[in-house]
């Protein structure tokens, strides 16, 4: 039987949603007021699951704690009071919206979970707008 577990964390960043291949005029009519030359900024929650079989020997299908960790160093450390545009690299040649910040996210946190956990990843980047990822 699966069962799944959720880690909820909070960060602050700031971003700008922009394509630098199309013209200033495109930008601002495609990305209104996300596209704010100086940036912009959410506070955003993230929730993490982890889908899985529960380890007989210590009831636990994960341990929390690790997980808790895993995001804190990984995610958390790197994202919280960031420009995601200018100081993360894996946004340097990457749109980071709340999409693409959910799917580095997930890239993130599946090369440091054994094969054996299904994992998704919730993003709220307003309290009515978020992204699930994978679907």
């Amino acid at each position: 039987m699966k069962i799944s577990v959720f880690r909820k964390e909070h960060f602050n960043a700031a971003h700008r949603l922009h394509n630098p291949r199309w013209s200033d005029e495109k930008n601002a009519r495609v990305f209104g007021k996300c596209n704010n030359p100086n940036y912009h900024g959410h506070n955003y929650e993230l929730i993490v699951q982890v889908t899985g079989e529960v380890d007989p020997e210590t009831g636990y299908l994960i341990d929390m704690k690790v997980l808790s960790d895993l995001i804190k160093e990984h995610v958390t450390e790197k994202f919280d009071h960031k420009n995601l545009s200018l100081d993360v690299e894996e946004f340097q040649d990457l749109n980071p919206s709340a999409e693409n910040i959910a799917i580095v996210i997930w890239r993130i946190l599946r090369q440091l979970l054994e094969d054996k956990y299904e994992l998704k990843v919730k993003l709220y980047e307003t309290e009515r707008n978020f992204v699930e990822f994978p679907a």
